[in-house]
């Protein structure tokens, strides 16, 4: 016999409460051990987020589409890249094309650091994914993909609607 509408409802609404929590709980602690470990480098998980993004879109990339890329503040990017301007890593350069907006640019002394970072990363997934079959990895990256093209399509349905 099947569940009443009452108590599917309840079992839909627990059980997705309880993924929503377990993948913002798993994002957390991925996020603490991420610190730890770009600290031992001498890096934030928030500067190395900057420099991985800066290398996977190529050099000279308009800051403000790198704040809307990061989903951060452009002030916040901001004082982020003066830190690592004045550690070397960046440097900001006049966009050609509009005097108003800075592109950032990769130095060659950030070549190096982001080797460290992958091989750190390489190592840190590694640790996080002992255990897990790849075939549950493929699983788990299909499903949280699928997820984020459904909070896409909720996204542009909603400024569709206002």
């Amino acid at each position: 016999m099947g569940l009443a509408y009452n108590e599917c409802a309840y079992y839909m609404h627990d059980v997705m409460e309880n993924f929503a929590f377990e993948v913002a709980e798993t994002a957390r602690l991925i996020r603490r051990e991420a610190n730890k470990r770009a600290a031992v480098l001498g890096a934030t998980k928030a500067q190395w987020r900057v420099l991985a993004r800066l290398h996977r879109t190529g050099d000279g990339v308009r800051q403000i589409a790198l704040a809307e890329a990061l989903d951060m503040e452009p002030i916040t990017l901001c004082r982020m890249i003066d830190r690592l301007e004045e550690g070397g890593l960046v440097e900001r350069r006049r966009d050609d094309t509009d005097r108003r907006a800075w592109r950032i640019h990769l130095t060659g002394a950030a070549a190096p650091v982001l080797a460290r970072l992958e091989e750190m990363g390489i190592g840190f997934n590694a640790d996080i994914l002992d255990g897990i079959s790849e075939a549950d990895r493929e699983a788990a990256l299909r499903v949280l993909a699928r997820i984020r093209h459904n909070l896409d399509q909720i996204d542009q349905e909603l400024d569709q609607a206002s």
